[in-house]
């Protein structure tokens, strides 16, 4: 089979891999549809994941059709139609019996990183009745791809960690496609105001069509003054970190209310600094979170009933041959305009 495999910090390659076989009893094995590529992925390809090793298939998002499970399996049969988690969950552990699967003892986030992933024409599904949905056969693909990470991501780490409540005041820093997977989900609690921080004016124009009642353009580095202006100088109850990287937490240490809560989303490369010097009478909660996968089944119910369209956020559609050609788009978002790219197989 065909896939794109991590050679090594900065380097990758479409490379003929052999087709995965059953390995254990709970095993399912999945010909891809569709898949996507995640900024943790380019967070991989940057050296920031080292428990991913050179020689790895990439990806941990798609939907396809089952070819064959193990003896173990007792949900799917081959021929159903599934959506895969990001996360793979035994359902027996510790971790899984508190819902915490993203720290399942024998799973987790193991696809694409520490196993192959989903980049590849097939791959092998651990503990597949508890890291698979059985899905519609109506149900449109490119939505579904976007059910795998970045909308419990979005909703999970950022709304429900956020802890946002009707009328309450939000900003989502970074409205890359899990920044807008935060603000598409956010919605289901009804804030007063969800303020979309970028750098990007592209993108604050794709928040505004997506449900922003205020985008923020932080390229002049006054992102924090602008905020204090627009809430009469309170501050955010909810501030959601959704790019990763120092400059943009130190923004929601400025902007979080007393009291507030800074939900930290983006993947970390490199170490931050924690202004307690101001933060230490304010009352405000630091969360940080990898996403459960705990809210997909309600989630999936939400895109089917149409209350959430996430086919939004998809921009491009590439087949599978042309894959570095998608991470290409992908990875230059700034002048291609992508979010969710589609690779077809």
């Amino acid at each position: 089979m065909k896939a794109l495999i991590f050679q090594g910090s900065g380097k990758k390659a479409f490379e003929e891999r052999p087709k995965p076989t059953i390995a254990e009893p709970t095993d399912a094995i999945v010909k891809i549809t569709k898949t996507t590529i995640c900024g943790t992925d380019l967070h991989i390809l940057k050296g920031d994941v080292p428990t991913c090793q050179a020689g790895r298939v990439l990806g941990h998002e798609g939907v396809g059709f089952i070819e064959a499970v193990g003896p173990g399996v007792v949900t799917f049969k081959p021929g159903e139609r599934v959506l895969i988690s990001c996360i793979s969950a035994c359902g027996k552990c510790e971790y899984c019996r508190k819902g915490m699967y993203s720290h399942c003892v024998n799973g987790g986030w193991i696809l694409g990183n520490t196993i192959d992933g989903t980049q590849a024409e097939y791959v092998r599904i651990p503990y597949a009745d508890t890291s698979l949905h059985r899905v519609a056969a109506n149900a449109g693909e490119d939505a579904l791809v976007m059910l795998s990470d970045i909308l419990p991501t979005g909703f999970e780490c950022g709304v429900l960690n956020g802890k946002i409540q009707p009328g309450t005041t939000v900003a989502i820093v970074g409205a890359g496609p899990v920044g807008l997977a935060a603000l598409l989900t956010a919605q289901f609690s009804s804030p007063s105001d969800i303020i979309v921080v970028d750098v990007d004016d592209n993108r604050l124009t794709v928040s505004k069509r997506f449900g922003a009642t205020t985008t923020v353009n932080s390229s002049d580095g006054k992102a924090a003054e602008a905020i204090m202006r627009l809430t009469g100088g309170r501050g955010v109850d909810t501030a959601i970190e959704a790019v990763g990287i120092p400059a943009t937490f130190e923004l929601c240490e400025n902007i979080v209310a007393p009291g507030g809560t800074i939900a930290n989303v983006g993947v970390h490369g490199s170490k931050v600094d924690l202004h307690l010097e101001r933060l230490w009478s304010h009352n405000i909660t630091i969360t940080t979170r990898l996403v459960d996968t705990f809210s997909t089944p309600m989630l999936l119910k939400t895109v089917q009933s149409r209350k959430v369209n996430p086919k939004l956020l998809v921009t491009h559609h590439f087949p599978l041959d042309r894959i570095l050609e998608a991470y290409d788009t992908f990875g230059k978002a700034a002048s291609t305009q992508a979010l969710k790219v589609i690779i077809e197989t």
